[in-house]
């Protein structure tokens, strides 16, 4: 964990931009958003300038974007936010940052989707765009994202066991059974396939009850699309996750949907530990990551078996 050194300002963009991107330096500055890893600065209407705050590896995260994102985003039916300039280190600066488009919406932790039917379907065409055969080379995820959920086994046991410490979870045993079911599932044999790797609800933007946008693709790596398909018990209303599977394509097997409970699970515990209890020394965390993680436990036990 780091946080930088140089005082994230307006003043700091326009000279980051004066040195390296001057065509740029006469537009609006301000401040868009304060992310886990990034700070968002709008710049003009229609661009942001994203630069890294927190963590280190926030670094290598931007230049992976700045790698694949141009050449996927045309084929993705929602807007996200597509990187078109690359900012190099400097004595102003020490770490790399990006200038990308700028996606407009609020994010779903804070404004929730509430159509049901049209977020369903918009997150079903999606993922049904993004998860293609991925070329040889494409990253591989981080956290375990996208291999076998077995290897996110202590993951699991210490966030439940955090969880049902600090008192957030009434059936730790319920959820356990899920989680087990989902480990037991078969693996995946087939190709590896993008995956967005972080489809929690502050990296999707809602506008009138359903999805207007993805953001944040600093997860995105090659493997087990059921590593995104835990998206649908985070993200959508009750009584939504079954017309997501109907309008996903190819209809995922079984045991597809089964791996994609066990990282629900995972990402749900997440939420929780972090929007209800805190972690500490962490920036990002927010009050509104626990009530989606709230339901979407309550989903998957009430769903189980």
């Amino acid at each position: 964990m780091t946080h930088t050194e140089t005082e994230m300002t307006a003043d700091l963009v326009r000279d980051l931009l004066r040195e390296q991107h001057p065509d740029l330096a006469d537009r609006s500055v301000r401040l868009g958003a304060r992310g886990w890893d990034n700070q968002l600065w709008r710049l003009g209407d229609d661009l942001a300038v994203r630069l890294p705050w927190a963590t280190r590896s926030a670094d290598a995260l931007l230049r992976k974007e700045y790698a694949w994102l141009p050449a996927l985003a045309p084929g993705l039916p929602l807007p996200v936010p597509v990187p078109q300039r690359l900012g190099e280190p400097s004595e102003r600066f020490p770490r790399p940052w990006t200038v990308t488009t700028w996606v407009p919406g609020t994010p779903a932790d804070r404004v929730p989707a509430t159509n049901a039917a049209a977020a369903a379907d918009a997150l079903a065409g999606f993922l049904t765009a993004l998860h293609r055969p991925a070329p040889d080379g494409a990253p591989v995820g981080g956290r375990g994202r996208g291999g076998p959920l077995a290897d996110c086994a202590e993951q699991f046991a210490e966030g439940l066991a955090a969880a049902t410490g600090a008192g957030l979870i009434r059936d730790p045993g319920a959820v356990r059974a899920v989680w087990e079911d989902a480990v037991s599932a078969p693996a995946r044999t087939g190709p590896a396939l993008w995956l967005h790797g972080d489809l929690h609800p502050a990296n999707i933007l809602t506008e009138g009850g359903t999805f207007c946008g993805v953001i944040d693709f600093g997860d995105l790596c090659a493997g087990d699309p059921a590593c995104d398909l835990a998206a649908p018990w985070m993200l959508l209303p009750d009584g939504a996750v079954d017309r997501f599977h109907a309008a996903y394509r190819p209809t995922a097997d079984a045991a597809t949907l089964r791996r994609a409970r066990g990282w629900a699970v995972l990402r749900a515990l997440g939420g929780i530990l972090i929007g209800d209890a805190g972690v500490h020394g962490r920036p990002g965390g927010k009050p509104t990551w626990g009530p989606p993680g709230h339901a979407a436990l309550r989903r998957l036990v009430a769903t189980a078996g």
